[in-house]
């Protein structure tokens, strides 16, 4: 019989519990502790926020040297890999000889980073692109991509773009701006920067625009719009279509509830 299968005190909990076990104790006791954790984890949370508010402040860097790719429907540039959209992120993931698991396999962290990444709608739905790029051939990646069950678009780069954007002896992810014909390199990130990314809010967080909704703290004239209700299914994103009605109002009622919640925690 475990410690949870029968009614025990705190006390003769504690006595039966592993050395390398937490303390047992009341209802009371954890609320407690779990009220102090929750005030370093919001602390945390905002400090975040700030990093991202000071990320979109960060100076651009004018990419000059043209770059080609190939994909599935053959050669193109980096301004093609925004899909017509303003921001990119491009993920440089090691699959080529070489590598350990080539040619069945990429790069453990690399595969690992890959499926960690959501569906991409949510994403584009906030004008940003995400794609991989590595230098195996294209019929290596798109069998790669049909076992691992990846979405994402991934091409074959060749020449210096790794080496030019710090990428050709480790992973990480760049982040380009597209202003009309130019394109801007706005921030890197490798090492642990890479392995916490994945989610849309994580991506969306280190690209310049941000999740572009009304509490973000961004430089003025940033695209904005109300939280919450740009939101869709994954399915169901039309290009300038308004926001939901229904949802609109559903999210208003659940926004109130939440920050009357928080009022009353603060008290």
């Amino acid at each position: 019989m475990t410690i949870n299968e029968k009614t025990v005190s705190t006390d003769d909990a504690n006595k039966e519990r592993r050395a390398n076990m937490p303390l047992i104790v009341s209802l009371a006791e954890w609320t407690d502790a779990w009220g102090k954790m929750l005030v370093k984890e919001k602390a945390s949370t905002r400090a975040q926020d700030a990093l991202a508010a000071e990320r979109r402040r960060m100076p651009w860097m004018a990419v000059e040297k043209a770059y080609e790719f190939e994909g599935p429907q053959g050669k193109v540039g980096l301004a093609d890999l925004f899909e017509g959209r303003r921001q990119l992120i491009v993920y440089r993931a090691f699959f080529e000889p070489g590598v350990y698991g080539w040619p069945d396999h990429a790069c453990r962290g690399c595969s690992l980073g890959a499926d960690q990444v959501s569906n991409l709608a949510h994403l584009n739905a906030r004008d940003t692109t995400l794609v991989y790029a590595s230098r195996a051939p294209q019929a290596d990646i798109e069998r790669l991509k049909a076992r691992m069950g990846w979405k994402m678009p991934w091409y074959t780069f060749e020449g210096t773009f790794d080496a030019d954007f710090g990428v050709d002896e480790w992973h990480g992810h760049n982040v380009f701006f597209r202003d009309g014909n130019q394109i801007f390199r706005t921030y890197f990130t490798n090492n642990r920067g890479d392995e916490a990314l994945g989610t849309t809010w994580s991506y969306l967080d280190i690209t310049p625009l941000g999740r572009q909704e009304v509490w973000e703290d961004s430089p003025e004239g940033y695209p904005q719009t109300q939280t919450y209700k740009w939101w869709n299914w994954k399915d169901n994103y039309e290009a300038n279509a308004a926001p939901d009605a229904k949802w609109v109002e559903v999210s208003d009622i659940g926004e109130a509830a939440f920050r009357k919640s928080n009022a009353g925690a603060k008290k």
